[in-house]
């Protein structure tokens, strides 16, 4: 005979912390104070007679038992969020949800996605576009494309690739500045354009670091356009307002195309690999492995 159910409120609170890596992640989350979070989970370790988290100075560890349970729950909750869908008639077996960054979603993800449903009639897809941390289990999220390892370093993924930034201008910016694109030294700090990659992305290159070897002066702290995504920087590229660091992985259509013009043989790698994480505590359904497979052995150098 099935036993006593566990504190569902605990065990969800205790879901979104083990996710979120603490208790004020996962108080953010579920809008309540991180105190009530940790009694929550306190409750739950209680009723399973079981150490689910090491406390620390500067935040919680997963236990063994706390990594099984995490695992167990992470797939109840997914599994209710699929009931609900079906009930709704809005979840179907042949139907994915995958996740995305912003730029990588729009530049990079969109058209490959596409290719995938041309070569598998009945296949579809609700593709998420967000920041991280996401919510597997809540939003039902198959599979999340992520930068680096960081969020979610004990879920099941696979090394996607990592990118390299190049700097980049549009044919007519390049016709119009022989002298930069000769020599990039040449380009003026008001040409540059800046990618803001935001505090979570300090890892990622800039202008500063490109000319840091002493080529040419490190640009003046404010010059240049400053846009809040890597494909903006692209945008503007394009549009002729100056030389971008593009991405080369995001770049590819607009470099195969001639709408872009690469102005160095080599990049600058990326501080981490994008990778391809699945939802925790459960094997990935065929049609989403094959959707990985397709995605990893279809990446080229140029992206």
């Amino acid at each position: 005979m099935p036993g006593p159910l566990p504190p569902l409120n605990a065990l969800r609170a205790f879901e979104a912390a083990a996710r979120a890596g603490g208790f004020v992640g996962a108080a953010r989350e579920l809008g309540v104070s991180a105190a009530a979070i940790s009694q929550q989970v306190r409750n739950l370790e209680v009723h399973l007679g079981l150490t689910l988290f090491r406390r620390r100075n500067n935040g919680v560890e997963l236990t063994d038992a706390g990594r099984e349970v995490f695992a167990g729950a992470a797939e109840a909750f997914r599994a209710l969020s699929e009931l609900g869908s079906r009930g709704l008639g809005g979840r179907m077996r042949n139907r994915l949800v995958i996740s995305a960054l912003p730029s990588v979603a729009e530049r990079w993800l969109a058209p490959r996605l596409a290719a995938f449903a041309r070569a598998r009639p009945g296949f579809a897809f609700t593709l998420r576009v967000e920041e991280d941390p996401v919510d597997f289990a809540g939003a039902g999220i198959d599979l999340r494309l992520c930068y680096g390892a960081a969020l979610y370093p004990d879920l099941p993924g696979r090394v996607l690739a990592t990118d390299a930034v190049v700097p980049m201008c549009s044919p007519d910016w390049a016709a119009a500045h022989p002298a930069a694109l000769a020599d990039l030294a040449a380009a003026g700090d008001a040409d540059l354009i800046h990618t803001d990659w935001g505090p979570v992305f300090g890892s990622n290159p800039g202008w500063e670091r490109w000319f840091a070897t002493g080529a040419r002066p490190r640009p003046r702290p404010g010059s240049g356009t400053v846009v809040g995504t890597s494909a903006l920087a692209l945008d503007m590229a394009s549009a002729g307002l100056g030389v971008a660091l593009g991405q080369r992985m995001l770049a590819g259509a607009d470099l195969a195309a001639g709408r872009l013009l690469a102005l160095a043989p080599e990049g600058m790698a990326m501080g981490h690999p994008y990778r391809l994480v699945t939802a925790p505590g459960r094997t990935p359904r065929p049609l989403l492995s094959a959707l990985i497979d397709w995605l990893v052995a279809g990446l080229s150098p140029e992206g």
